[in-house]
């Protein structure tokens, strides 16, 4: 899984990472938002989820402490994160600022 995340944020389109778990309410409450940011920037940004509990290195790598936690990579740097919920607006702001 290491290898293929690090060529998946290695790329030149932006990549949101939603980190999240299957129990977790607010990261439920947020799958409607990414569809609705994903359809709005489709072809601007890539949209992948990490179910943290499935890997936890992963999301000790990145000091994922709370759910959902959002970070862009671009060419595979850290360009911003973000904890908790939000609204499609502000995600695609944060978005386009970098897309």
């Amino acid at each position: 899984m290491k290898g293929e995340f690090e060529s998946l944020v290695s790329q030149d389109t932006p990549v949101l990472v939603d980190f999240y778990a299957d129990w977790c309410g607010p990261c439920q409450a947020m799958a409607p938002v990414l569809k609705e940011v994903a359809k709005e920037h489709e072809g601007k940004v890539k949209i992948i989820k990490i179910d943290v509990d499935k890997n936890q290195p992963l999301a000790q790598k990145f000091g994922v402490r709370s759910i959902p936690t959002f970070i862009l990579f671009k060419n595979g740097e850290l360009i911003w994160r973000k904890g908790g919920m939000m609204t499609s607006r502000e995600l695609s702001s944060l978005i386009l600022k970098e897309a």
